[in-house]
């Protein structure tokens, strides 16, 4: 049973895009997520969470996805630490950052993130945010609005339902999430699956933020997805819509893993929206 269940994990994996073949293939040669030079541990909020971080300036958190790690942003790591502090983490429950409780949330995670800034002394960042990554970005933006200076986020959805997401992928997610139910109530998960467990739960059950909520960010944010993304891009479109000063990008012929398949594009774009300036014309902010 322990078989089914990390081979469920792996296709919640791929449902943040980072199952690829050719990406894993690349996963099996870098260092990134686990670097002794650039990983360290700290103690906060009731869990060890690892970090790494990479370059110098102006400070950079990237976010990866349910069921991810660091080594996910492989392709955008020596790209931006060029010219950023890049920071990355696995988030709580991911990777090498185990979580001893029984629950988990995305703003749990999202805390977590505000407090490793907190103790780097970040007082303010630009983010970038992969599928779950980019719902722990909004939700930064949303709860510890100082902390987010510009905000890019790709394959985000604010709820767990068809609406947001592509009718077969929640249908698929609820099915996954009721498998990892039925196999705690037959009490047959170890303390990893258990763990696994609650990264799964999350693809079923959260988030819950609204447009209202959304209205509230005050930060210039990029708002990306596929047009063939498992985030419906009527959902991706309304992200953009409720959040005043939003800038939106649909990739044509993409999927949910616009960081990969789309990785010169996403790093120029991405880039180019934390470097420019952007003002206001006749009511509209605008990147000039």
């Amino acid at each position: 049973m322990k078989g089914i269940l990390t081979c469920l994990i792996f296709l919640a994996t791929s449902l943040a895009g980072v199952a690829q073949l050719d990406f894993m293939k690349a996963m099996d040669t870098t260092r990134y997520g686990k670097n002794p030079q650039a990983g360290h541990y700290v103690n906060t909020r009731g869990f060890r969470m690892y970090y790494e971080v990479y370059g110098k300036g102006e400070p950079l958190l990237i976010i990866h996805g349910n069921g991810g790690s660091i080594n996910n942003f492989l392709y955008q790591i020596p790209y931006f630490s060029a010219r950023y502090r890049v920071i990355l983490a696995d988030s709580r429950a991911h990777g090498k950052s185990p979580d001893p409780g029984d629950s988990l949330s995305y703003e749990m995670m999202t805390d977590d993130l505000n407090a490793l800034l907190d103790t780097l002394h970040v007082t303010q960042a630009n983010v970038i945010g992969w599928s779950d990554g980019g719902i722990n970005g909004l939700l930064l933006a949303i709860r510890h609005p100082d902390k987010v200076k510009k905000l890019a986020v790709t394959g985000a959805n604010l709820s767990p339902d068809a609406k947001a997401v592509d009718p077969w992928g929640f249908k698929w997610a609820k099915g996954l999430n009721d498998q990892a139910d039925s196999m705690a109530r037959a009490g047959k998960l170890d303390k990893d699956m258990k763990n696994q467990r609650k990264i799964i739960h999350l693809l079923s059950y959260e988030p819950h933020i609204t447009p209202e909520q959304l209205k509230t960010i005050r930060c210039p944010t990029l708002v990306i997805g596929g047009d063939h993304d498992v985030i419906l891009p009527e959902h991706t479109m309304l992200i953009a819509k409720s959040i005043p000063q939003s800038y939106l990008w649909i990739l044509p012929n993409s999927g949910h893993s616009t960081p990969i398949y789309y990785k010169d594009d996403f790093n120029r774009v991405v880039d180019d929206f934390f470097t420019r300036p952007y003002r206001k014309i006749a009511g509209e902010s605008v990147l000039q």
